[in-house]
């Protein structure tokens, strides 16, 4: 059994997660607790497998609580976060802390909603069970590493583009830190709801050294950018005109996941070949293998995130699985080899 916490001022929430997580046999909800300071003595008491966590709450906000928490005892922990921009802001935050993943929660008056989306959030409780707990201390440990200066070939000319989800978030935001100062076009399809993906792409910008924008339907790519997604939609990049620009589309009967990592890299596969670097990091799923394999046999350098520092290896999994990728590596071993692929200088990959 799945033991679970349940941490949330509202009661309405605690009745509507209990009912809806108590419909699956596999999981078992240990207690509810309405503040931080309650959820702290009910952890002790019943050591859950996984805690459901708001972030507004009495007493301690959420984020102070889950930074605490992982911290001292490093664990699961799924957010319940609105759909707002303010909602969207905490959420990232929260993920930058080691939350595994969310939920969104309608207003009171939609509450039926979270109903609707049973299947989703009894997943999300399921899939942090199995997560790899990440103390606080490791996250953030991408180096600044060295970068190599020569450039072999325009910088225009080639592109970097990441497939990243679950636990992704502290991984893409540590990688682009790391950078060196010039750099080709970098895509990054980052499993996320359409709400959140325009907040990511913002406090990137914020952070990076680096423009960070979240792609434009027909916008051109250019080297020295970085460019999220958005999500609820694909993106797959096209040639118009002499330029590569971005065509965004929807078709959720196709893709399970927009954006679809399949999509970019197929795209980018079709477009760079040998010009193009492909780079999955941990995720839950198997979004991005095919287009993953796609690139290497057009003779891209494909890497993949190490399990050791993967949240969930589902997604890097998956395209070892299918022999797309060229090495495995850590995230500070992955920025090392950007730098290589900008320099060309394939002796560094051996």
């Amino acid at each position: 059994m799945i033991k679970v916490l349940i941490v949330d001022d509202s009661k309405l929430i605690q009745e509507v997660l209990t009912s809806l997580l108590s419909m699956d046999k596999e999981i078992e909800i240990v207690d509810v607790a309405e503040d931080p300071f309650d959820a702290r003595e009910k952890i002790k008491r019943h050591n859950p497998d996984v805690i459901t966590l708001d972030v507004e709450m009495p007493k301690m906000d959420g984020l102070t609580f889950l930074e605490n928490l992982m911290r001292l005892r490093p664990m699961p922990v799924v957010m319940i976060s609105t759909l707002t921009q303010k909602g969207a802001d905490t959420t990232l935050k929260a993920l930058e802390l080691g939350a595994v993943d969310f939920i969104p929660k309608p207003q009171v008056e939609n509450i039926e909603k979270l109903m609707e989306m049973s299947s989703v959030v009894i997943n999300k409780v399921k899939v942090a069970a199995k997560s790899k707990v990440i103390h606080h201390d490791e996250y953030h440990q991408v180096a600044k590493v060295k970068s190599y200066q020569r450039q072999a070939r325009r910088l225009e000319d080639k592109v970097i583009a990441f497939g990243s989800s679950t636990g992704g978030v502290t991984v893409v935001n540590d990688i682009l830190l790391a950078l060196p100062e010039k750099i080709p076009a970098v895509i990054i399809a980052q499993h996320m709801p359409p709400e959140f993906t325009g907040s990511f792409a913002r406090r990137l910008d914020n952070e990076v050294k680096h423009p960070v924008y979240e792609a434009e339907n027909m916008q051109e790519v250019k080297s020295g950018a970085i460019y999220i997604a958005p999500g609820g939609k694909n993106l797959q990049l096209k040639k118009r005109a002499g330029s590569v620009r971005f065509n965004i589309f929807e078709d959720s009967n196709q893709f399970s996941f927009q954006p679809s990592v399949d999509v970019l890299l197929s795209s980018v596969a079709k477009l760079y070949n040998k010009n193009a670097l492909g780079i999955m990091l941990t995720g839950m799923g198997r979004d991005g293998a095919e287009g993953m394999k796609e690139m290497r046999d057009s003779g891209a350098c494909t890497l993949a995130q190490d399990e050791r520092s993967s949240l969930i290896w589902g997604m890097p999994g998956a395209a070892v699985e299918l022999d797309a990728v060229t090495k495995v590596l850590s995230p500070t071993k992955i920025v090392e080899h950007i730098s290589y692929f900008i320099a060309e200088d394939k002796k560094l990959w051996n």
